[in-house]
C-alpha cells in the first residue's frame, strides 16, 4: 500500500510540473439556456480533460500555449472550440441531440432508448467509446462492463468470443442485447453469442447498460437488464484511422477505417475492416475473425436524415467445452493447469480440435428520421440479419475418446480412453488409424464396395458398416431475420407521447452435416426417417464463416428442422418533464408471437406442426424528482408477461405442441438516489425482481424414494433483491476515481412439486424441488471495484483498476440423472446443502498510454494493458455442488481427491485467465 501511496504522489508531482497554462469557460444546455453539469472538457488529441461543476463552470491546465478544446455530453452534440492562449473561453453551448454519442451522426434516434441523468427513472452505467479502445484490448466485450454494477462476465470455457454475462443475477437469455436499437437476442431461446460479434469493440460509439426494466420501448426479455450499444455509422467529418493491436498468445489485430465527411450535398460515408487472429490463452483454441462495416448517409434537408448500415463479423475459433474437475487440470494441465483444454490434440502434427464455432452474422439497417414539424416527428428502421454457422463436435460409437458421465482422470484411470495421450489430449492420429482399420463396406448399395463406411449405429445387415469410428460433425445453425421498428412522437410543452411499432419475422434452420470424416471414405447416416436403409455421405464442409454450410445442399445427417417466430409488438409512451424539478414516464406494450416447427427428418407424419400464438405484454413506469441541482431520487416499476422460448412449445424435438406452455412473469421495483457535484457523483439503488411462473421438464433417474420417469415442474420462482453503490470523484485536475459497490441476495422461493410419468406416459410418482433459500449460482453475488484514471499529463494517462468478487455459488440445472458425475439430484431431497459456494477473489488490471501529436489533426497513440496483473489463481465459474464428505461420486482407488481452496476436486469448474497482457497503436487522421 506505501508503494501505492507514494506512485500516486509522484503522480500528483509530474502533473504540477508540466502545468503551463489554465483555460476556463463554462458550458451551456442550447435547450434550455442553462448550465450543464457534468459535461467532459478534453484538451484535443490527449487523455487530459476535467468536467463542468454544477454551474456548468470548467477549469483545465493544458501543456500547450495553443490547442482546442472538445466538449462533449452523453445527449449532446460535441463541440470543438480553439484556444490560443490561457484564460476564458466564455459560454460553450451544446444543443441537445438526445441518442448522440461521441460526435457520430446516429440516424434512426427515435428507435435508440437511452437513460438520461437526472430524468429518466432507471439505474444505469454508461461506457464511452473512447473508453472502450483504451480498455478493452482483447478481453471479450462484456467483460469491460465488470466495472458496473451488478455485472458478472466472464469468459466460460476461454475460447474467443465464448463469454458471457450475468446482470443482477440474470444469464444471458433474461439480458436484452439491442444493437443501434434492434434486438439481437435469439428468437428461438433468447441466446446471445458474442462471437458473432467480436467486431463490436472496433466499431462501438459507446454503450449503456440499463439494469431491471430498462428505458427500452420494446418488449424485450430485460429482467436483469438492457445493454444498448450505439455503432459507428457514417461520421459527419472527413477522417481515418488505422489500428495494430499484439497481444499474449500470439494476437494479432489490424483495423483501418474512413470517413468521407458530410459533402455540400448531405452524403457522407463510412468504411471500416478490420481482421484479428490468434492462438488462444487455452491450449487448442486458435481462431481467426474479420470485421467490416460500411455506413451511407443522406440529409437532403433538416425534416429528413436517411443512413444505411451494414456490418458484420465473421470468424472461427476453436473451443474448450468439455466440462473439467479441478483433478483434471491438475492432473493434466503442466505449469499452467488452467491453460489445459480436453478437447484438442494434433493431427498429422498440427494443432487439431472437436470443438469449433463458426460464424458469420452480417446486419444491415436502412435507418430514417422524419421531423415532421417542431412537435412531430418519426423515426423507422428496416433491418435483416442473415446468420450463416455452427460449431463442430465429435460422433460416432468410438467411446474410447471422451469420458462419459465421468470427469476425465476417473475415465483415463478406468482405462475407458485408449485415444487420449498420457497429457491428456486427444491422439487424432490413432483415431484416423483406428477408423481406417475398419472393414471394407459389403452391403447393398454398390457404388461403396471396399470403401471404409462409419456410422453412429448398430445396424448393420452383414456387419460391414464400422461402428467403433469418430468423425467431426458440423451442427448448424443458421437464419434469416427481418424486422422493422417504428416510432411516432408528439412533444406539447410538459408532455411527450408516442407509440411504436415492433415487426419481425425469424427462420431458424437446425441440421448437422460432416465437417471432417478422420479418415473415413464415409459416413451412414440413419437419421432421416423417410429412408428406410439411411444413407451413405461422403461429402463435408469447412468449419469456416465464408464457405457453404450445406444448407442447400442434401447431405444432411441426424436431424433436420426448421423454427418459425414471427412477432408483432405496439407500444406507448407518456412522458412529463417540467424541466426542472420533475419527471414521469409511463410505457406499455403487447405483443403476439407466433411458432411453429417443420421436421424434415424426424416427424415422417407430421412434418409441419400446426402454429401456436402467444400473447405477452408489458407494464412500467417511474418518477425522478430532482431535490436541487445535487440530489435526485427516483423510483420505477413494472410487470413482464414473457412468452416461451421456442423449446418450451415444442419440447422434446417434436412437433407436438405443449399445451401446458405458459408465459413467464417478471415483476421488479426500484428506488434510486443520486448527488452529483463537480467534485462527486453517487448513485445508489435498491432493486428487487421477481421470476415467477418458470417450466421445466427433467428425467430422473437414480434418486432415492423417487421412480425413474420424467418430472414436469411447473411455476419454478427465483427472487433478486439487492443494494447498488457507484461514484465517481475527482479530487485533482486529471484524476478520476471510480467504484462501485453491488450486494445481492439471489434465491430461490418456495418448493415445486412435480408429477413423475415413465416413457408410456404412465403416472409413477411425484417429485418435490426442495430449493426454497437456495442460493441462485453462475454469479458473484457480492461485487466491488475501485479504478484510479490518472492524466500524468495532457498526453500521458496510467490507470489502475481493482475488481473483487464475493458470494459465487455453483450454477445448478436441475441435472436429476444421479448416473452423471455432476447431479442436482441433492434438490430432491429436503435436507440438501444447496449450491457449492466458491472462493472469493481479488483482481488487479493496469493500462498506460501516450498521444503523439504529429501533424494538424494528426495523432498517434500508444496504449497498453495488463489484466489479472498479480497472475491471481480463481475459479470463475463451477457446475457441480459436490462437498468434501460427499461419498458420490465414487472414483477410482488409483485416483485421488483433495481440496482447492477448501473445495472438493472432484467439482467442475471454469478458471479464470491468468496474467495477460495488450499493446495498441493507433493513427488517427
Amino acid at each position: 500500500m506505501k508503494k501505492m501511496y507514494f506512485a500516486l504522489a509522484a503522480f500528483l508531482i509530474t502533473a504540477i510540473a508540466f502545468s503551463q497554462g489554465t483555460i476556463t469557460g463554462s458550458v451551456i444546455d442550447g435547450e434550455t439556456n442553462s448550465p450543464l453539469p457534468g459535461a467532459n472538457v478534453m484538451v484535443k488529441g490527449t487523455t487530459n480533460g476535467t468536467v463542468t461543476d454544477f454551474d456548468g463552470n470548467f477549469s483545465i491546465n493544458v501543456s500547450e500555449g495553443s490547442g482546442s478544446l472538445v466538449i462533449s455530453y452523453i445527449g449532446f452534440i460535441s463541440k470543438t472550440v480553439a484556444y490560443t492562449s490561457e484564460g476564458s473561453l466564455g459560454s460553450i453551448t451544446l444543443q441537445p441531440n438526445a441518442e448522440e454519442l461521441e460526435g457520430v451522426v446516429v440516424v434512426g434516434t427515435g428507435v435508440i432508448d437511452l437513460v438520461k441523468e437526472r430524468k429518466t427513472p432507471v439505474a444505469a452505467s454508461t461506457i464511452k467509446g473512447s473508453e472502450i479502445q483504451l480498455k478493452l484490448g482483447n478481453l471479450e466485450f462484456p467483460e469491460i462492463l465488470n466495472s458496473t454494477p451488478s455485472v458478472y462476465a466472464t469468459k466460460t470455457g476461454g475460447g474467443y468470443g465464448d463469454g458471457t454475462l450475468r446482470v443482477r443475477g440474470f444469464g444471458q437469455v433474461n439480458t436484452s442485447v439491442i444493437i443501434n436499437g434492434q434486438p439481437v437476442n435469439d428468437m428461438e431461446n433468447g441466446r446471445v453469442f458474442w462471437s458473432n460479434w467480436q467486431g463490436l469493440s472496433d466499431i462501438s460509439s459507446g454503450l449503456q447498460i440499463q439494469r431491471g426494466l430498462g428505458a427500452s420501448k420494446l418488449a424485450v426479455p430485460s429482467v436483469g437488464g438492457t445493454i444498448t450499444v450505439v455503432t459507428k455509422s457514417t461520421d459527419k467529418n472527413e477522417g481515418g484511422m488505422l489500428l495494430t493491436s499484439v497481444a499474449n498468445d500470439g494476437y494479432i489485430k489490424t483495423v483501418a477505417g474512413y470517413d468521407t465527411g458530410v459533402n455540400d450535398k448531405g452524403w457522407a460515408s463510412s468504411i471500416l475492416l478490420g481482421r484479428w487472429q490468434g492462438d488462444g490463452y487455452v491450449d487448442g483454441t486458435e481462431g481467426e475473425g474479420y470485421t467490416y462495416l460500411f455506413s451511407l448517409g443522406y440529409k437532403p434537408s433538416e425534416q429528413h436524415a436517411f443512413n444505411f448500415t451494414f456490418t458484420g463479423s465473421a470468424q472461427w475459433h476453436n473451443q474448450r467445452t468439455t466440462r473439467l474437475s479441478i483433478r483434471d487440470y491438475q492432473n493434466f494441465g503442466g505449469d499452467d493447469f488452467r491453460k489445459f483444454n480436453a478437447d484438442w490434440g494434433l493431427k498429422d502434427g498440427k494443432e487439431y480440435n472437436f470443438r469449433r464455432n463458426f460464424y458469420n452474422k452480417p446486419i444491415g439497417t436502412l435507418n430514417w428520421d422524419w421531423n415532421i414539424n417542431e412537435k412531430l416527428s418519426l423515426s423507422t428502421s428496416v433491418y435483416g440479419s442473415w446468420g450463416r454457422g455452427g460449431g463442430t463436435g465429435a460422433r460416432g460409437r468410438n467411446f474410447g475418446i471422451n469420458p462419459f458421465r465421468k470427469d476425465l482422470t476417473e475415465a483415463i484411470a478406468d482405462g475407458n480412453l485408449p485415444f487420449r495421450n498420457d497429457n491428456g489430449t486427444i491422439d487424432f492420429d490413432a483415431v484416423v488409424a483406428n477408423n481406417r482399420a475398419g472393414l471394407p463396406y459389403a452391403e447393398g448399395n454398390s457404388n461403396y464396395a471396399g470403401a471404409i463406411i462409419g456410422t453412429n449405429t448398430s445396424i448393420s445387415p452383414n456387419n460391414t458398416i464400422n461402428e467403433n469410428t469418430a468423425v467431426r460433425r458440423a451442427s448448424v445453425n443458421s437464419h434469416n431475420w427481418y424486422g422493422a421498428i417504428s416510432n411516432l412522437k408528439y412533444e406539447s410543452n410538459k408532455w411527450t407521447f408516442g407509440a411504436g411499432i415492433d415487426l419481425r419475422t425469424y427462420t431458424g434452420f437446425h441440421y448437422r452435416v460432416l465437417n471432417d470424416l478422420l479418415g473415413l471414405d464415409g459416413y451412414w447416416s440413419t437419421g432421416d426417417r423417410n429412408l428406410v436403409d439411411g444413407k451413405i455421405i461422403t461429402e463435408t464442409i469447412k468449419a469456416s464463416p465464408f464457405n457453404d454450410t450445406g444448407l442447400n445442399g442434401n447431405s444432411k445427417i441426424n436431424y433436420y428442422n426448421v423454427g418459425e417466430v414471427k412477432w408483432a409488438g405496439f407500444n406507448g409512451i407518456v412522458e412529463y418533464s417540467d424541466d426542472e424539478h420533475l419527471s414521469a414516464v409511463l410505457q406499455a406494450g403487447i405483443s403476439n408471437q407466433s411458432y411453429k416447427r417443420i421436421d424434415y427428418f424426424a416427424s415422417v407424419n407430421n412434418v409441419t406442426s400446426d402454429k401456436e400464438n402467444k400473447v405477452g405484454g408489458y407494464l412500467k413506469g417511474g418518477i425522478n424528482y430532482n431535490i436541487d441541482e445535487k440530489h435526485n431520487v427516483f423510483f420505477n416499476a413494472g410487470r413482464i408477461e414473457r412468452q416461451p422460448f421456442f423449446d418450451a412449445i415444442f419440447p422434446n424435438f417434436a412437433n407436438d405442441i405443449n399445451e401446458d406452455a405458459e408465459n413467464e412473469q417478471i415483476t421488479s421495483f426500484e428506488l434510486g438516489y443520486g448527488f452529483k457535484s463537480s467534485f462527486l457523483d453517487v448513485s445508489l439503488n435498491l432493486y428487487n425482481t421477481t421470476w415467477d411462473n418458470r417450466f421445466l421438464s427433467q428425467t430422473i433417474r437414480g434418486a432415492d424414494q423417487v421412480d425413474d420417469g420424467t418430472g414436469t415442474f411447473a411455476g419454478i420462482k427465483q427472487v433478486h433483491s439487492g443494494v447498488e453503490l457507484e461514484f465517481t470523484a475527482r479530487p485533482l485536475n486529471g484524476l478520476r476515481i471510480e467504484g462501485m459497490l453491488s450486494v445481492g441476495n439471489w434465491e430461490y422461493k418456495d418448493n415445486v412439486t412435480a408429477s413423475v410419468f415413465d416413457s408410456n406416459q404412465n403416472l409413477v410418482d411425484s417429485a418435490t424441488l426442495f430449493v426454497d433459500g437456495a442460493k441462485v449460482g453462475d454469479a458473484a453475488q457480492t461485487t466491488a471495484t475501485l479504478g484510479a484514471n490518472y492524466n500524468v499529463t495532457d498526453r500521458f494517462y496510467l490507470n489502475l483498476d481493482w475488481r473483487y468478487a464475493s458470494d459465487l455459488y455453483a450454477d445448478f440445472s436441475f441435472q436429476l440423472d444421479t448416473r452423471e458425475w455432476a447431479n442436482d439430484a441433492q434438490f430432491l431431497s429436503e435436507d440438501n446443502r444447496g449450491a457449492l459456494e466458491l472462493p472469493s477473489y481479488n483482481l488487479f488490471d493496469l493500462g498506460a498510454g501516450y498521444t503523439f501529436d504529429l501533424h494538424e489533426n494528426q495523432t498517434l497513440r500508444l496504449s497498453a494493458n495488463v489484466n489479472n496483473v498479480l497472475d491471481t489463481e480463481y475459479i470463475a465459474e463451477g457446475s457441480s455442488s459436490i462437498y468434501t464428505d460427499d461419498i458420490a461420486p465414487e472414483v477410482n482407488p488409483a485416483t485421488t481427491v483433495s481440496t482447492y481452496k477448501g473445495i472438493d476436486t472432484r467439482n467442475q469448474v471454469w478458471f479464470g485467465f491468468g496474467r495477460t497482457w495488450n499493446v495498441s497503436l493507433r493513427y488517427k487522421f
